[in-house]
């Protein structure tokens, strides 16, 4: 019996460390297999839970091996490759093994000096997404926690740019209400994001769209010109490069256009569709991002890296250091642009690029572009086989998305929860200008034209029952 469960001696780590790799790559071929829904029985599970009282230790490969049944069974498996669903991809395995190392060495990346290779690494990485984004090699950022930390950033330098006394007197530092403009498809984190900032959530502007889902650029001057007529102060314009709902890039070049004209903040929140860029024939569908002053890419998005892996990147670094600029006589050094904990929201941070350096390390950009390319073929395919069944395509989206419409419209929602429950197949209900839609999103590396066929079949099987 070991004593000791927290700091296990080394030989006990190994033997706990191996039969733990077996158990999840076993769980992950059986799970390849089976349901993409929840299969347990929730009862049961709650009881089995509540035994866990943390009074009488259980021993940790006890509590492993439970916990790996219970994942395998009681959760969306969203590494299953007929998860068409939300952009929660399976994962690399070179970003499981960051995960591995992060964990072991657990790096405190607050300041350069106390994890230069850590920070080094990151730092190193932005600059190489940045570049590939069309940016200035002046350009910097860092890892974020995701799109809304990513986009959350984006509003603080855009207020701080705006007047330099927001940093002191916050909204209070306006002649006016402030206020920023988002296309009506765009990501809903904004409402919270502005309320987060303390400009209110009346301050997002949802501009229309222009019937495909991509933001009107008329309606979007019409709108600042009609804000400061009552006395509002814009600030910021951010386009969106792939809407949730249906993939959709806003006309980026013209937006930048406008915010340049307007003396604008230019943001593209780009947490999907920034993995254009791996993608040279790809790439033109993002025309427009070199001209932003940031954006925002999700690393654990179409990058397929582990969740919690966004990036934030700008052009006027001097302007991050001023949003984020603090002094702690406790920590071992305080460098602008250098030390983490002074350029960003976080403090104590993880070390979350580790996933995305491995990635492409052993990738490169073009196994990237490769994964970027498969993800379409597979759409392309799906697309042909819907359309040849009577189907309706909804979106023209240059990433892996497609929103199908069956031939009887009204039965959208009671098809995708026949699949749903079937347990063969996992797609999403979405409306997209006013519409509902059956929503399906390429999220595997491994999804194959076999699994293609299998949603086909199960989408058909379920419309048929209605028939």
């Amino acid at each position: 019996m070991i004593e000791n469960w927290l700091f296990p001696a080394r030989e006990e780590r190994l033997s706990i460390d191996d039969a733990l790799t077996r158990s999840l790559m076993d769980a992950h071929d059986r799970t390849a297999q089976g349901a993409v829904v929840p299969t347990f029985a929730i009862d049961r599970f709650r009881e089995e839970l509540a035994a866990f009282d943390f009074e009488r230790p259980v021993p940790l490969p006890q509590v492993l091996d439970w916990v790996v049944q219970q994942m395998e069974c009681g959760i969306v498996h969203v590494t299953h490759p007929r998860y068409f669903g939300l952009f929660n991809p399976a994962p690399t395995f070179p970003a499981q093994c960051a995960d591995r190392l992060a964990a072991v060495f657990n790096p405190q990346l607050a300041t350069r000096t106390t994890s230069p290779a850590a920070v080094d690494i990151e730092s190193h990485v932005i600059r190489a997404v940045a570049t590939r984004l069309g940016l200035p090699a002046a350009a910097r950022g860092h890892f974020t926690t995701g799109g809304a930390e990513a986009n959350h950033t984006a509003v603080v330098l855009a207020l701080t740019r705006a007047t330099p006394r927001f940093a002191a007197d916050g909204a209070r530092a306006f002649s006016g209400p402030p206020v920023f403009y988002v296309s009506r498809e765009s990501h809903l984190a904004w409402v919270k994001i502005a309320h987060q900032t303390g400009i209110g959530r009346s301050a997002v502007r949802h501009v229309a769209t222009d019937g495909s889902g991509r933001l009107d650029p008329q309606a979007l001057a019409d709108a600042i010109a009609a804000d400061r007529a009552r006395g509002c102060v814009p600030f910021m314009i951010a386009a969106t490069a792939g809407t949730t709902n249906a993939g959709m890039i806003d006309p980026l070049s013209q937006c930048a256009e406008i915010a340049r004209a307007a003396d604008l903040w230019y943001h593209v929140d780009a947490a999907w569709g920034g993995a254009l860029i791996a993608s040279p024939a790809r790439r033109i569908h993002l025309a427009g991002i070199d001209r932003a002053d940031s954006v925002t890419v999700d690393a654990h998005k179409w990058f397929a890296t582990t969740m919690c892996c966004g990036m934030f990147v700008t052009r006027w670094p001097a302007v991050l250091s001023a949003a984020f600029a603090t002094a702690a006589s406790y920590m071992p050094s305080n460098m602008p642009d250098v030390d983490p904990y002074i350029t960003s929201a976080q403090w104590s941070r993880r070390f979350l690029g580790l996933r995305l350096f491995l990635s492409l390390a052993a990738a490169g950009w073009e196994g990237y572009g490769e994964h970027v390319e498969h993800a379409l073929l597979m759409i392309d395919l799906l697309r042909t086989q819907l359309v040849t069944r009577g189907w309706t395509i909804a979106n023209a989206s240059p990433v892996g998305v497609l929103c199908a419409v069956p031939r009887r419209p009204d039965a959208v929602r009671r098809i995708v929860d026949h699949v749903i429950i079937s347990g063969r197949a996992w797609v999403s209900v979405a409306v997209l200008e006013g519409r509902e839609v059956i929503r399906a999103c390429v999220t595997s590396g491994m999804t194959t034209t076999d699994d293609i066929t299998a949603l086909v079949s199960a989408l058909v099987q379920a419309e048929d029952a209605f028939d």
